[in-house]
């Protein structure tokens, strides 16, 4: 692939996510210009989502990290919370799939993609190593926790007491005397 079908190719998954955010449908757009041509079929786009996602949830997981380290898990979950808000055609896209994969290929596909994001929960919520074999299990327990705590930034929110936000001094504190 030369740069340049590299870059066309981002170019149309970029329409492709802005698509899917606008219809929320939970279809793959296989309608847009490019998309044929770029992509060699559904599961290739697929995939193409899948990574886009995954990659956004571990920047934000880092983020979030950065900014309430005490509790791991609250920021794994807020950063799951976070990149739904900002991609909410491709959660749709791929909630969907995942239960209505077009073929075996897709289920196999999907069920990996499901495992390596549940194992990055779990692991960066610090409840599992990489080659624990409860990772899996522990990070669909976070991924339940997200989805139930789940509310699309889109739709009005309970009015809540803003907590104080803990200066770096206060968060080095609390890291040394646990």
């Amino acid at each position: 692939m030369t740069s340049t079908s590299f870059h066309n190719r981002g170019e149309i998954l970029r329409r492709v996510i802005d698509a899917a955010d606008s219809r929320r449908d939970g279809r793959l757009p296989m309608d847009l210009d490019g998309v044929a041509e770029k992509f060699d079929d559904e599961l290739d786009l697929l995939s193409a989502l899948q990574l886009r996602w995954h990659t956004r949830l571990a920047g934000r997981i880092e983020q979030q990290l950065a900014d309430q380290p005490m509790d791991l898990e609250a920021a794994v979950v807020a950063a799951w919370h976070g990149v739904a808000d900002a991609m909410p055609g491709v959660r749709a896209i791929l909630d969907h799939y995942r239960a209505e994969p077009l073929d075996a290929e897709m289920a196999l596909v999907m069920t990996k993609a499901v495992n390596k994001e549940r194992i990055l929960l779990a692991v960066m919520a610090g409840h599992a190593g990489v080659a624990d074999e409860l990772a899996v299990q522990v990070g669909q327990r976070i991924e339940e926790r997200a989805r139930a705590t789940y509310r699309r930034a889109d739709l009005p929110a309970v009015p809540s007491v803003p907590l104080p936000r803990a200066s770096l001094i206060d968060r080095l504190r609390a890291a040394l005397a646990a």
